[in-house]
């Protein structure tokens, strides 16, 4: 079963007088991997199971091509869902929870048997077929949920952050594991995760979600690279923020400068900032460079810890009133170093200040 478009429009969940999720408008085109990307409490899984049909909307609807989703039950939805706790059958070998589905389903019995070989292959599973799930390892019981899913040959695959019980190197492995399924089998994908390298590295498109509200909606080019508020450019990788004051805006209206507390730097705004107004500037600690040169625009900082990271080092300091600084440089200074800090002015990001830094 295939489609176009998925469209959830104005989606709302309440619990209560609480608003979990609120007007979640998103189009999913076929074959598109799409994640859902926030801190906890964002509403990302609130969404998932939304569209699941797991819990009922508040509001909105949500529309498969011409066929209206969201008064259907589950089971007629067509959708595979991969859970977190990967939720197998303890009873059942690897090779009964992969063809339950469509035991479910009233398939023949050699129906049952190709497909089910076909899941299971492409899982690499094929010498664990006859254990129980507590006889294999978690990246092991994660890929028959992932087979299990994926053997329905269902429309859309839902994945409810199925890498967070893992170790580190099996998250990359089974990183990989999940894109090259996604993009062998043509599947339309919407996959749930705090994690931005996670997000980054697999979806076609991302979509932050804060406090139950879209954030923003991009490549992930999009959003690692030009933010459009304060509080994604926090949460999309590390920035250092600076609450401090613009100063003057430059004849085109995108560049700043911006100033406070020994810090004088030249930014390039994001958002409706007035000259005088308080902002908060957003910097990578690689966009940062330490310069040998202490006139004009610039930073002063003492180092007080310095870490070797292969190539680079990691470098954090303190300017004069407290302002704490990362950074990643391929020089390295010594503790107590007194040194200067510059910014591009194309990295340096002006951010309106809301006020609201939870």
């Amino acid at each position: 079963m295939t489609f176009d478009q998925l469209r959830l429009e104005g989606v709302t969940r309440r619990f209560g007088s609480h608003d979990a999720l609120t007007d979640l408008t998103l189009t999913i085109e076929r074959g598109e991997f799409i994640a859902l990307l926030g801190p906890s409490g964002c509403g990302k899984s609130t969404a998932l199971n939304c569209l699941a049909g797991l819990l009922p909307l508040s509001s909105g609807q949500i529309w498969q091509d011409g066929t209206r989703l969201d008064p259907l039950p589950p089971e007629r939805r067509g959708f595979g869902m991969v859970f977190q706790n990967y939720a197998l059958f303890p009873h059942l070998s690897v090779r009964k929870n992969v063809a339950f589905g469509l035991q479910m389903r009233g398939l023949s019995r050699a129906e049952v048997r190709r497909r089910t070989d076909e899941a299971i292959r492409l899982v690499h599973l094929e010498d664990q077929t006859g254990k129980l799930p507590g006889q294999l390892s978690g990246g092991q019981q994660q890929r028959v949920a992932i087979a299990r899913a994926v053997v329905l040959e269902p429309a859309l695959v839902l994945m409810d952050e199925p890498l967070s019980n893992l170790d580190a190197k099996l998250r990359l492995e089974m990183r990989t594991e999940i894109r090259r399924l996604h993009q062998s089998l043509g599947l339309t994908t919407v996959y749930v995760t705090h994690d931005q390298e996670e997000a980054l590295s697999m979806a076609d498109r991302l979509v932050v979600l804060r406090g139950g509200r879209v954030q923003q909606i991009g490549t992930p080019e999009d959003l690692h690279t030009r933010p459009v508020n304060r509080h994604v450019a926090d949460f999309m990788g590390f920035r250092n923020l600076l609450r401090l004051r613009a100063d003057a805006a430059a004849a085109e209206g995108t560049g700043v400068v911006v100033e406070g507390d020994g810090v004088r730097l030249r930014g390039t705004t994001v958002g409706a900032v007035a000259a005088g107004a308080t902002v908060v500037a957003a910097i990578r600690p690689e966009e940062l460079s330490v310069v040998e040169d202490t006139t004009g625009d610039g930073v002063a900082a003492t180092v007080e810890v310095v870490e070797y990271r292969g190539r680079e080092f990691a470098v954090e300091a303190r300017t004069g009133s407290g302002i704490q600084l990362n950074i990643r440089t391929s020089v390295r200074p010594v503790p107590g170093d007194k040194i200067t800090v510059t910014a591009d002015p194309e990295h340096l990001l002006v951010f309106p200040d809301d006020g609201d830094d939870t």
